[in-house]
């Protein structure tokens, strides 16, 4: 089934204080990381969502084989953003089926785990497959063009973590151990680099 890959990296890292997407870790930046894993799996397109900072990370990224777009509403929240992927992926790839999410800053992504979503949907035959990690469910997560329209009416700052809440029959989850590692202070980059 064909499936499309969106990298949510439009945030102004509000914590941080600075863009965390261009963050170097082991010789690449955080964005650059999630991208390359994504481009190591047969999923296509592939699109990045900046805004804000896009000037300055677009000038450090600019892969061929993913589409950079810039969502003006970032302000607006997560939900802008994956409104503005989805509609980028749709009209890139009109019969794309399925669409997993990703965000820019959880350091152990893996190419296997976007490949695991994919199998997961097979074998479950569930129209959601989710990460589970720390007790929790969250990105990146895998959506069947059933919920397509669903995620376009998204709003807010949650994502489509509503969608989730709603739709817990029709969804699967995969093992993602390091998915709760993620950079959104200071402190976390000290303890990410300092292999805490």
């Amino acid at each position: 089934m064909k499936t499309g890959i969106i990298i949510l990296a439009a945030g102004n890292s509000s914590r941080f204080g600075s863009p965390k997407q261009l963050l170097n870790y082991e010789g690449k930046t955080l964005l650059e990381r999630v991208s390359l894993e994504a481009l190591k799996t047969k999923h296509r397109p592939i699109i990045v969502v900046l805004g804000a900072y896009f000037k300055e990370i677009e000038l450090k990224h600019n892969h061929s084989d993913i589409t950079y777009i810039v969502n003006e509403r970032w302000e607006n929240g997560m939900s802008s953003s994956i409104v503005k992927g989805l509609s980028a992926m749709l009209n890139l790839q009109k019969d794309i089926e399925n669409v997993t999410i990703a965000v820019s800053d959880q350091v152990s992504i893996t190419a296997e785990i976007f490949e695991s979503l994919m199998q997961k949907q097979i074998s479950s035959k569930k129209c959601i497959i989710s990460s589970a990690y720390a007790k929790t469910i969250g990105t990146p997560s895998l959506f069947n063009k059933k919920y397509f329209e669903q995620l376009l009416s998204l709003s807010g700052a949650n994502g489509a973590k509503k969608i989730l809440a709603e739709n817990m029959g029709d969804m699967a989850t995969i093992s993602f151990d390091k998915g709760y590692v993620d950079i959104d202070t200071i402190d976390d980059y000290n303890n990410l680099i300092n292999n805490k």
